[in-house]
């Protein structure tokens, strides 16, 4: 049986064409920074965005035909997939013509901004051009909402096609009742903390330009900075608390920002996400500061970072992995868990984990109960399904087998393990926090591999399994 037919194919080619064309405008926009400090990279812009929208029109108008048919959740994720890839190739490409980089160091680059992973590839940023900075910047502010979120909220219409196109990149809140109202109101939100970021980093003294760039890269919780020493540059305490605050609002739901003001702050306090990752936070930085004797601020920046999986950092990768094994353990697990889902943050997501636990606690307490009890189990008010237990657990499996095949291909090549391992969780979980120097050290088929954790680690895993079984059914006889 053939699950994808020529029909799907032109569907997604057509859909794809106004992705590709949101994504041409991503590559223009850094033109205005290097027009602003007189860089003349404007041809490396240039190619890879008028590329993009050239092709994307072409796609666009040539299968306008099948626009009118139904899109299924397998075309959404597919499209999701692609429009991602995409991504990474054509703003790989533009930092690739202006710095001369490797092109696998390109894409790597380009995959770590858009993801929110933000591992870089270069040893020094601080020699780069400040539209290359920004161009890093604003791949992860987009990247943090998703690529095709924030492109189908202004190309696409409402209806069945950006419903699904909005499911595939893993969301599944609705602020409103419709998908576009609840993009609306999404990217309302998100603009609101971006410039309040921006106004607060201004109050403590930063630079107009770090303000600009450090807000797009914490409030996506992306943390890929523009300076060597990420945040702990600025060694300003004023500083590290509102990056703390940003990156917390970043990996909070915003259906939960979105009831905030209707609740009178009530949705914040209930949120049964919200209460585990501040209590994660504030348990974790209590049990590092007694078996440690690393500053306090440092301690709570580094846990924040990792539960919120953004990466930002206040000390060097080769201090923290000085720092005991008992602390570099806490943080891997809270990289591996992550923060709320339907925010920006990667990882597992609290949601699944507290379902896990609580279908586990479920069930034991029916097997100690009267043969044939029943145990009812809520979460937030709504009952917990055997099939969202379910869907849990598999998921739980699928992703620590991710890490397991990638580690171990990693130690295979010769690196040390817990470096590789803390790197592997970081790359899957989109993190960004690391230990030692080993992304400098990698090789190039090793380069290629992270692309590809940091892609499934985006999309939640499933989108590119199904892109890659439908890959082989197209060319299958």
């Amino acid at each position: 049986m053939r699950y994808i037919n020529k029909g799907d194919v032109f569907l997604i080619a057509r859909n794809s064409g106004l992705l590709m064309i949101g994504i041409g405008v991503l590559c223009l926009i850094p033109i205005i920074i290097d027009l602003i400090y007189l860089e003349f990279n404007i041809i490396g812009y240039a190619i890879p965005g008028l590329i993009s929208i050239a092709l994307g029109f072409i796609f666009s108008r040539s299968f306008n035909k099948h626009s009118d048919r139904k899109m299924r959740m397998k075309h959404g994720m597919i499209i999701s997939s692609l429009s991602w890839l995409w991504a990474c190739i054509m703003c790989g490409l533009a930092m690739y013509l202006i710095t001369g980089m490797n092109i696998e160091d390109a894409l790597f680059e380009s995959m770590s901004a858009l993801t929110g992973s933000g591992i870089t590839i270069f040893p020094d940023v601080e020699i780069l051009p400040q539209s290359i900075l920004f161009f890093r910047a604003l791949q992860q502010w987009v990247g943090g909402l998703g690529v095709v979120v924030m492109i189908i909220s202004i190309l696409t219409k409402p209806g069945t096609t950006s419903a699904k196109l909005y499911d595939s990149e893993a969301r599944e809140e609705r602020l409103k009742p419709s998908t576009k109202a609840t993009l609306k109101q999404t990217i309302k939100i998100y603009l609101i903390y971006t410039a309040a970021g921006i106004i607060l980093y201004l109050l403590a003294g930063m630079p107009a330009f770090d303000s600009v760039c450090n807000t797009f890269t914490i409030i996506s919780t992306g943390g890929m900075s523009i300076k060597n020493m990420n945040i702990g540059f600025y060694h300003n305490y004023m500083i590290y608390f509102i990056t703390i605050i940003l990156m917390i609002l970043g990996a909070t739901s915003f259906l939960v920002h979105y009831k905030v003001i209707k609740t009178r702050g009530k949705s914040l306090i209930h949120d049964l996400q919200f209460k585990v990752m501040i209590s994660l936070i504030a348990v974790g930085t209590i049990l590092i500061y007694l078996v440690s004797h690393i500053v306090p601020i440092e301690i709570l920046f580094t846990v924040v970072s990792a539960v919120t999986t953004t990466g930002a950092s206040v000390q060097s990768a080769s201090t923290m992995g000085s720092w005991p094994m008992f602390v570099l353990i806490v943080l891997m697990t809270f990289m591996l868990i992550g923060g709320s889902s339907g925010s920006t943050v990667g990882g597992i997501k609290l949601i699944r984990v507290i379902t896990f636990f609580k279908g586990t606690y479920k069930h034991l307490r029916e097997i100690l109960s009267p043969e044939g009890r029943v145990i009812p189990i809520q979460i937030s008010g709504h009952k917990l399904t055997e099939k969202a237990i379910l869907q849990s657990g598999n998921y739980i499996t699928l992703y620590l087998i991710c890490i397991l095949i990638t580690w171990s291909v990693i130690c295979l090549y010769g690196h040390d393990p817990i470096v590789s391992l803390f790197y592997t969780i970081s790359l899957e979980g989109n993190v960004g926090l690391e230990i030692g120097q080993l992304t400098q050290a990698l090789q190039p088929e090793l380069k290629l591999l992270s692309i590809f954790n940091m892609w499934s680690g985006r999309l939640e895993i499933y989108p590119v399994l199904i892109t890659l079984r439908s890959f082989f059914e197209v060319f299958k006889r």
